[in-house]
């Protein structure tokens, strides 16, 4: 995992552009939900996956008792071809992440690790 500013924020980049280099359709998402438990078991997070459909849960449990508080990303991209010239444009044809999911997926993970 990172160690400094530099490092992290060039996590953060490459993160975000593997997600959306690697789109997948709303419950077909296996490779970015084994990306992201991959991720909260290297930070020690607690992670749940599901029987009937793809993602997963991470559960921090705070050392008082109090109320929950849940935070959820999407994950799914939307069956659309990318136009953009770019080093990470999907790489899946007919399939991007056109509204910013594979944003709101690393925006989550490295808000836990800074």
């Amino acid at each position: 995992m990172p160690v400094n500013d530099t490092d992290f924020h060039h996590w953060l980049s490459e993160l975000r552009r593997d997600f959306h280099k690697n789109p997948e359709l709303s419950l077909q998402e296996t490779r970015t939900t084994d990306r992201i438990v991959n991720i909260l078991d290297k930070l020690g997070i607690e992670t749940q996956r599901f029987d009937d459909i793809t993602g997963a849960m991470g559960l921090i449990t705070g050392s008082s008792k109090g109320k929950t508080i849940a935070l959820r990303a999407d994950i799914d991209a939307l069956p659309v071809t990318e136009l953009n010239e770019t080093d990470y444009k999907s790489e899946i044809d007919g399939v991007m992440h056109a509204c910013g999911h594979d944003a709101h997926a690393t925006i989550m993970l490295g808000w836990h690790e800074k």
